[in-house]
């Protein structure tokens, strides 16, 4: 099993479009033994942003609510992938990478419009899609 967990600032935008975009992605493509989830560095049990809901529902994703979870411990079997590099920084980890490693970061779309949640939510598709292939790559199909 890999576990891996999406880490942005507050895990109510990007890194919980990520985990879900990931899950579906990774179902899609008959991929297995995969586990996704989400955490934020401040996350403090907000909710995922209805903007983010919707970029998510409108491209074929789950929507549905969720509170913000905060990375309060580094687990030594699970895998980091960070939106950016600055937040990369904080997780001290061998197993961490940065989407600026597989297609490119994600400028936050916190309290801006649904355009830029869509923008942002197709970007992190070509991560995703990134990392799939290299996960592929590495252990074959899964």
């Amino acid at each position: 099993m890999i576990e891996i967990c999406f880490v942005c600032t507050g895990n109510t935008c990007r890194s919980v479009m990520a985990e879900r975009i990931a899950r579906k992605m990774a179902k899609n493509k008959g991929l297995k033994n995969l586990k996704f989830s989400s955490a934020g560095l401040r996350a403090d049990g907000k909710q995922i942003t209805d903007n983010a809901k919707a970029a998510l529902k409108k491209l074929g994703y789950d929507g549905r609510p969720r509170k913000s979870v905060k990375l309060s411990k580094i687990l030594p079997n699970t895998i980091y992938v960070t939106v950016t590099d600055d937040h990369k920084k904080f997780i001290n980890s061998k197993k961490v990478i940065s989407f600026s490693e597989l297609w490119g970061e994600i400028d936050d779309p916190y309290r801006q419009n649904l355009d830029v949640y869509e923008k942002a939510a197709k970007q992190i598709e070509k991560n995703v899609e990134v990392l799939l292939e290299k996960i592929q790559n590495l252990r074959g199909e899964l």
